[in-house]
């Protein structure tokens, strides 16, 4: 029993932690339609930027603050790479994700990791600091589940508004934002910076769980969050309380589940990341396997 708790605290505190992540994917890969592939660089800028910050001695929630400016500017930057100098969008995103792999070098002074062991963070300090004695072996989840909620609530109430719904546009028809008179390439450098600026986020608060940042700790995010998307989306796409940034966050959690179901078999750790490709292609054929079926439902018998 105990085994079987300890690894559904597991599932939980890193389904929600990279739960995060998939909120700034689906609007990168969802709204916009835009294969961001900087998701690998931004992650890691997070953390270092944290560690850098948490080592000087800073409020770990500004460390958080700082980390979600940090990956937007570098979504600003993929945006612009694409908007405005007309590269493709997967060439931006490699671009963006190989040059933050300097920056995060640069930001953590050419270590490979940075350890903020004995610091202050969101889990020993502040909320994490007063929780009642029962509580604390459950800080992680608690507050993860509180910044995820509070993350999807604010994108919720964007999206809702006359820029948010301008984005949605930007994805599905650009050419209807430019008939109101508006820029979609703007919209999308915004989406991205929004995008980005959540993934940092994610790296920002898993730094701060273990204590310490590393500068590949970034690779197969982007695998990671597109099965979590896709694997949230498609399952709870008829489930109408479900909205689909709480979808993604679900997603995410079933994607640790099956990760950790995946290591419980005993296989080897050489072969992890072999299992996400595979979650991930079957999330995908899956979800292509739907999208047939609704065209299917769809098509007007007397068109036939």
């Amino acid at each position: 029993m105990d085994v079987l708790l300890g690894l559904l605290v597991n599932i939980l505190e890193e389904g929600l932690i990279y739960g995060i992540m998939a909120l700034g994917v689906y609007v990168t890969y969802k709204i916009l339609d835009f294969p961001d592939l900087s998701v690998d660089g931004t992650f890691p800028l997070g953390a270092c930027v944290t560690a850098a910050l948490i080592t000087i001695g800073m409020n770990p929630w500004i460390a958080c603050l700082c980390a979600f400016a940090a990956g937007a500017a570098a979504g600003c930057v993929t945006g612009f790479l694409n908007v405005k100098l007309k590269i493709s969008d997967l060439l931006s995103g490699i671009l963006v994700m190989t040059g933050l792999y300097s920056v995060n070098l640069f930001i953590t002074g050419g270590k490979a990791t940075v350890q903020f062991y004995n610091k202050p963070t969101i889990f020993s300090s502040g909320l994490g600091g007063i929780l009642p004695e029962p509580l604390r072996p459950y800080k992680v989840i608690l507050i993860a589940l509180l910044v995820a909620a509070v993350g999807k609530l604010l994108l919720d109430l964007y999206l809702r508004t006359k820029s948010g719904l301008l984005l949605r546009s930007a994805g599905d028809n650009p050419q209807y934002v430019v008939s109101l008179g508006r820029n979609p390439g703007r919209m999308k450098i915004i989406g991205l910076a929004i995008g980005n600026g959540f993934t940092a986020l994610s790296g920002c608060i898993l730094s701060q769980q273990a204590e310490t940042a590393n500068i590949a700790s970034g690779t197969g995010m982007v695998v990671m969050a597109l099965a979590s998307v896709i694997i949230g989306t498609s399952l709870f796409r008829r489930v109408k309380w479900i909205r689909s940034t709480l979808a993604v966050i679900f997603g995410s959690i079933l994607y640790k589940t099956c990760l950790v179901a995946a290591m419980q078999l005993h296989l080897p750790t050489n072969a992890l990341k072999l299992v996400m490709a595979v979650i991930f292609a079957i999330a995908l054929v899956a979800n292509n396997m739907a999208s047939g079926r609704r065209k299917k439902q769809n098509v007007n018998p007397t068109q036939i």
